[in-house]
């Protein structure tokens, strides 16, 4: 078993490659069965329960079509045992809508063996869902 400092590490090391556009080093990072989850948001492509590298490359193939990052800032870090959760703040612009939103953020990562086996993250999912919709045409 990793130490909580090791697996500390790990989450930085991925958010590192997230925000250097490196997701395919973040993929080699999760086990072969990981399992990434965001809330189910009506309307949001990227919402939704991802398993295996191949769906959560497909996650972030998804962001980069449908989000461009304006702010992503992971500020907190607390761990325990092989869950390691950071606390942060983000804000995207929605693509196809110009719409921004703006949430805090709870990332709660589960290590084994230095790769990620489990995702799951909480957010304001009222705001992205407000950002996603477009338009009513009168």
């Amino acid at each position: 078993m990793m130490s909580e400092p090791e697996n500390t590490a790990t989450v930085h090391q991925a958010y590192d490659n997230f925000k250097t556009g490196n997701i395919q080093a973040l993929l080699d990072q999760m086990s072969d069965d990981v399992t990434w989850q965001l809330p189910e948001i009506e309307g949001v492509a990227l919402a939704g329960k991802r398993t295996g590298r191949a769906g959560v490359g497909e996650f972030f193939a998804t962001v980069a079509r449908d989000q461009e990052v304006l702010e992503f800032e992971p500020r907190e870090f607390i761990a325990q045992g092989d869950k390691v959760v950071s606390l942060g703040n983000y804000r995207w612009r929605v693509k196809d809508t110009g719409r921004e939103f703006k949430s805090d953020f709870v990332h709660i990562f589960t290590i084994r063996d230095g790769k990620i086996v489990r995702f799951r993250e909480h957010l304001d999912t009222a705001a992205a869902a407000a950002a996603y919709k477009k338009a009513m045409r009168a």
